[in-house]
This record gives structure tokens, sequence and C-alpha cells, in this order.
């Protein structure tokens, strides 16, 4: 009730902190995996042009921009004894790696079909992957109105996420090469799909069993609608700011991710280098997660986020120069981007519980499924517009597609191409990520403030209870 005095609100167990955070092998695997070979998979092995290629990976995924808001208000609107999340969750624990496994099991037909059917599987797989993500990212805001607590769910989450990007982006390529040329064959490629679809398939299952009788602390009304509830979302200004931030940074993350094996075959001429180059951005994510929480503790979420996006930014500006520069000097700057990395996952998510956590204290309304499927929307966009606009560059720089049997040679253009999509765009793109960031006003004492103004949501409602 507004006026009392504030009650500390329950920690949450390790359960469910873990269980939950192991939600990330899935989130990690297909926010990674298809971002770094998908466009590959499709130019190099099924020998699809550079530009259909990059338009059949974006496109499906464009999909989810739309439908990503949709899932959130049907979740949002769900009456069920699991609670309105967890039934989504696991139809997209199911639906998700059966289609991960089918897209990379593409059968020996001409490059035009290769690529429709590519982008039929890839449609099916992003939209069950929508279901399990959108309710999943949602989760935080209603476990705990605690900040700082909100804060450790994420950084658990995250720090799972880093070891799921790590095996994964290392793996995948190994699994690809597993049957034959180092860079991939359509055997090797096959089995990844089956290996990672698996390891997805695990993760997301036991979110949704971990987050069994977790605490809901939001005994709330949703909106009535989704038009309402994007109109919600819009008059939230932090969140509009953080989204557009966020998706910048998604945009720049998904040129670096479809940039990485192009870059490790023709510019560090080693195609297995990509195994590498991913151990070097993601060990350091692993170290520097702790530092980036304690900065956030010390100086705010927001300043930790400026500092963390300028590691990032400088690592990408020495990978702009790799053709100038020794293989240890790239290495070294993916790693330091690998440190700004930690940050830019993590400290976002958090903030996002934050403006998820406003908005319910000021308007009693349960409106988190919206709130992430716009933020899930947001970073799809960014990340399937990424192999869009990098297979876009390798187009307009002559790149030359080819089969897993016939490797061609590439002009010094498409060399040049390479290196601009994998550096140089992203340094840009997170300049003004920087600018959009310094818009978001919600500090953790305004926040706190809003709490002890509006009262605290009746605390402990079981999952199942939400009104």
């Amino acid at each position: 009730m507004s006026g009392s005095s504030p009650v500390s609100p329950p920690a949450l167990g390790r359960r469910v902190l873990v269980g939950y955070g192991m939600g990330s092998v899935a989130t990690g695997i297909f926010g990674t995996v298809p971002g770094l070979v998908l466009l590959y998979y499709l130019t190099d092995v099924l020998g699809v042009a550079a530009a259909v290629a990059g338009l059949m990976v974006a496109l499906p995924k464009v999909w989810d921009v739309v439908l990503n808001p949709w899932i959130g208000s049907l979740s949002d609107r769900t009456r069920h004894r699991w609670g309105p999340r967890r039934p989504w969750m696991l139809l997209g624990a199911v639906l998700t790696p059966i289609g991960f496994a089918a897209i990379f099991a593409a059968p020996p037909i001409p490059p035009g079909g290769a690529a429709a059917y590519v982008a039929i599987l890839f449609l099916f797989t992003a939209t069950g992957y929508s279901c399990f993500q959108v309710p999943y990212v949602a989760l935080p805001a209603e476990m705990t109105a605690d900040p700082d607590e909100r804060a450790k769910v994420n950084s658990c989450r995250v720090a799972i996420l880093a070891v799921a990007i790590l095996l994964s982006g290392a793996l995948a390529p190994m699994l690809a090469g597993a049957t034959g040329d180092s860079d991939g064959t359509p055997a090797g490629y096959r089995l990844m799909g089956i290996v990672m679809g698996a390891l997805l398939l695990a993760g997301a299952l036991i979110a949704v069993a971990a987050t069994a009788g977790a605490p809901s602390v939001l005994r709330t009304t949703s909106e009535p609608s989704l038009p309402a509830q994007l109109r919600a979302a819009r008059g939230n200004r932090p969140f509009a700011w953080l989204l557009a931030m966020f998706v910048v940074q998604a945009l720049a993350a998904g040129l670096m991710l479809a940039g990485a094996q192009y870059y490790a075959t023709y510019i560090l001429d080693n195609p297995s280098a990509v195994s590498v180059l991913f151990a070097f951005l993601i060990l350091p994510l692993l170290l520097a997660m702790p530092m980036w929480l304690a900065a956030s503790r010390r100086a705010g979420k927001r300043k930790a986020t400026f500092a963390a996006s300028l590691c990032f930014l400088s690592g990408a500006l020495i990978a702009a120069f790799g053709r100038d520069v020794p293989a240890a000097a790239v290495y070294a700057g993916v790693a330091l981007a690998g440190v700004g990395y930690a940050g830019i996952q993590m400290l976002p998510l958090s903030m996002l519980g934050d403006t998820i956590a406003a908005d319910a204290f000021t308007t009693r309304r349960r409106r988190a499924g919206v709130f992430t499927g716009l933020w899930t929307a947001g970073e799809t966009l960014g990340l399937a517009v990424g192999p869009g606009l990098y297979g876009l560059i390798l187009a307009l720089s002559g790149f030359v597609s080819s089969d897993a049997d016939h490797r061609v040679a590439q002009p010094d253009s498409a060399l040049t191409g390479i290196v601009i999509g994998f550096g140089a765009v992203p340094v840009l793109l997170v300049g003004l990520s920087l600018l959009l960031l310094a818009r978001y006003d919600l500090t953790e004492e305004r926040l706190i403030a809003l709490r002890d103004a509006h009262g605290e949501p009746p605390m402990s409602a079981p999952a199942g209870d939400l009104t």
C-alpha cells in the first residue's frame, strides 16, 4: 500500500536461478549458430548467390518482428495452471529443435530450391523460437520486484548464455567440418543441426521444469488487446530508447556473427580459425561479467553499459584493420570486444526488467509479455538484418559464391567488403547506439522511488493465479 514501509522482496532460490538460466542454452544456440553459419552454408555449401542468401536468412526472422509482440500479448492473457508463460515456453521447446535440425538437412537440389527450402524451414523454426523466447524473457520481471535480485537473475542467465555461445560457436563449425573439409560439407552440417537441436531441446525443457512454482510478485491485470499494449509500450520512454539502442547493437552483433566465417576463411586464411575467434570473444565475456555486475552496482547500469559499449566498439575497430595488422592483433581486438560483449548482453536485460517493473508499479497492469515481445522482436530484427546486410555488402563488393566441392578465389574488392562488414560497419552502429543510450533516464534511484510511492505488488502469488 502507498505510504507503507517497503518490504524487502524474498530472494529466489538457486534452483530457480540456475534452472531459469539454463534456458539460455536454447537462446544462445539459436541466437548464435544460424547467424554464424547459415549465410556461409547457403553461399559456400549450397551455392546460393550472396544477395539471395542474405535475403533468405533475413526475411523469415523479420516475420518475428510482427510475431513476437503478438506472442507476448497472448502469453499476457493466458490462463493456465502452469501460469501464463510456461505453456508457451514448452510449445517453443518442442518446435524449435525440430526445425533447427531440418534447416541444415537440405537435400541435393539446385541453389534456387535450396534457398526456398532453407527459408521455409527457418520461418518455421523462428516461429517456434518466438513461442519460447518471448515468455522466457518476461519471467524475471515477474519473479522478483527487487532490481538487484533481477540483476542477479540476468547475470546467472548471461553466464550460462556465455557458455552456450562459446560451446555452440566453437562446436558448430567443428561439427560442420567433421566429415570432410574444415569449412563444412552437407553431411557435416546435417550432423551439426542434429547435435545443436538436441542441446537446444535440453536447455529449453530444463527452464520450463525449473520455473514451475517460481514466485510471481505481480498480481496485476493485463491490457485487453494487443493494440492497447503497444500504445502503452510506446508511451514508456525509457523502454523506447533502450529498445532502440539494443536493436542497433544487435545489428552490429549480427553483422559480426555473419562475417566471422568469411573473416576466418578469407582474411585469416584459416577456416577453422572461426572457432578461435569465438573463443577469444566469449572467454573474456565469462571473466568480465562479474566486473560489469559490480560496475553497475557502483555507477549504475546506464554508465556501465556506456563503458561496455566502448569496449565492444574498440575491439571491432581493430578488426576493421584485419588486412593490415597481424592475426595476433585481430585476436586481441576480438578479446577486447568480448569484454564489452559481456556488458551489452547482461546490462540491457536488467534495464529491460527495470522498465517493465516501473510500468507495473505505476499502472498495476501485467504487460511484461508485450514489452519483452517487442524487445525480442527488436533483437530478432537486428540479428536478422545483420546477415542480410552482410550478404548485400558481399554482393556489392563482388563476392563469388561456390559449392562445397568447388572453391573459388575472391577478388580484392570482396576481401575489402568482408572486412568492412565485419569491423567498420559495426563500429559505426555501436557509435550510434551510444547516442540512443544517452536518452535513457530510468536510474535505479528513480525506480526505487516509484516502488516506494506506489507500493509493492502483492508478493508470492502462485504463478497460475495472476488475474
